[in-house]
């Protein structure tokens, strides 16, 4: 079994890439999508249709309800059960996706993370209260972990200040001593690279196929029964056509939000792909595909 990964921006042409190369290559799908995995969701997660996977298993599609949490151990989950099906139908698999955190997780294995009492929560919550200093406070103390992430991240400088206030420890060596073992030792990466505006053009175009194909009906459906709760309510495409719904966005504003924040995580999903993982392809889809061939083409070693 050879094991590879289509990386990518937002709408570059991943999953139809995927398909193309399964199709000629005795492969089985992995998806990387973090809606496309909720039986539900089909417009807003641009999921393949049953005819466009053209007959292709396909892991990690339709695999949960909207109600469940989905994280990043339930994927490895995913994987083995793609691994074990692949090996035992003598198939390829092909990884593709645009949430590149399940798979360098599965790459590098997930640190441990340390308990977080009320003392350090609170003061978690207070340096949060302002980001730009929280991040200079990282590149003074620990320059490394700086150095791979954004000054408006979040997430990451919250997971940086957990741990550095829970251990007294510098977060990136700390994680470097506490992780588990790769979940995958051998992946080859592809990533497909697409100039800004052809790409932008590209998400312009798959936001009015989603309206067209009734975006709005479908997060209507998904609000009624499912209620605002779920996580994936608050996803890219959703969000938006509940800010719609409330009567703050017309419709016009609405799919140019959608497009603007699309290309905000396609911006953010390159930045991702070129800082986190190893030195990989990147080529046109066009000659991707070619080098993709290559590789499935020669031996294993």
């Amino acid at each position: 079994m050879k094991c590879i990964a289509i990386l990518g921006a937002s709408a570059s042409g991943k999953t139809a890439l995927s398909i193309e190369v399964a199709k000629n290559f005795n492969a089985y799908i992995l998806s990387l999508d973090s809606l496309s995995l909720y039986k539900e969701i089909n417009i807003a997660s641009a999921k393949p249709t049953l005819e466009e996977r053209f007959g292709i298993v396909h892991f990690g599609i339709d695999e949960f309800c909207v109600t469940v949490d989905f994280n990043v151990t339930m994927f490895f989950d995913l994987y083995k059960k793609a691994k074990k099906a692949c090996e035992k139908d003598n198939k390829n698999l092909i990884i593709v996706g645009g949430t590149g955190f399940y798979l360098k997780a599965m790459m590098e294995g997930l640190s441990t993370k340390p308990p977080i009492n009320e003392v350090v929560a609170k003061d978690v919550a207070n340096a949060l209260k302002n980001l730009k200093k929280a991040y200079e406070t990282i590149e003074n103390i620990d320059p490394v972990y700086a150095s791979k992430i954004s000054s408006n991240d979040p997430y990451r400088i919250e997971k940086w200040l957990e741990i550095f206030y829970a251990t007294k420890q510098i977060p990136s060596q700390y994680m470097l001593d506490n992780k588990n073992s790769p979940i995958i030792s051998h992946v080859t990466l592809f990533e497909i690279e697409t100039d800004k505006e052809i790409l932008r053009q590209r998400i312009a175009k798959r936001t009015d196929m989603m309206l067209q194909k009734g975006l709005i009906d479908e997060v209507i459906y998904l609000e009624k029964t499912f209620t605002r709760t779920p996580n994936c309510m608050k996803s890219i495409g959703i969000a938006e056509v509940l800010e719609y719904l409330d009567g703050y966005l017309s419709k016009d504003e609405l799919r140019e939000k959608i497009i603007t924040n699309t290309a905000r995580l396609a911006k953010r999903q390159r930045t991702f792909n070129t800082t986190q993982f190893p030195p990989h392809t990147k080529e046109s889809i066009d000659e991707l595909k070619i080098l993709i061939e290559n590789h499935l083409h020669s031996p294993l070693i």
